[in-house]
């Protein structure tokens, strides 16, 4: 049995009059995140995780911020491309699990949204989706509500 962990990690800063896209839902608020795609943090942490754990470096390495085809992409795009690089290398996930960090708007009221489009996306059991969201107190730019981060560590078993 081949096992691997992958980590990942995203960051996003928000402003004004954006969408805030967190696991593939459009959650009301005032700020949304800035970035080249739709800015899903959750997502591209996901994405990190996953290829790390195959070894296949990160969603940059694949989706370049510099190209024009991924601008404004939705990141369930993105999410569902680079778990076809992990399966083509021979890898099935078993879990993920995974932070948000958001000062505002609560998360948790959404969290079994995102785990049905996640688990759907990565051919999981929704119970092998774990998804927690906290809060900075207030500490630093994601506790003043300036930026959004997310965190991820995915479970890969070789075929």
């Amino acid at each position: 049995m081949n096992i691997r962990i992958g980590f990942g990690v995203d960051v996003h800063r928000l402003a004004e009059g954006l969408p805030l896209i967190i696991g593939g839902v459009n959650i009301p608020s005032e700020f949304g995140a800035v970035g080249h795609s739709d800015a899903d943090v959750l997502l591209h942490a996901i994405c990190d995780a996953i290829l790390g754990a195959a070894n296949l470096r990160d969603i940059g390495y694949h989706f370049s911020d510099k190209d024009p085809k991924y601008k404004g992409i939705d990141s369930r795009i993105l999410l569902k491309d680079s778990y076809a690089l992990v399966k083509a290398k021979g890898f099935k996930l078993i879990n993920i699990d995974c932070t948000v960090i958001l000062e505002k708007p609560k998360v948790n009221p959404h969290v079994e949204k995102m785990q049905a489009i996640i688990s759907e996306i990565l051919e999981l059991d929704i119970d092998c989706v774990s998804i927690k969201a906290t809060t900075h107190e207030r500490v630093d730019s994601f506790g003043e509500s300036k930026a959004i981060k997310s965190y991820a560590v995915a479970l890969l078993n070789k075929l």
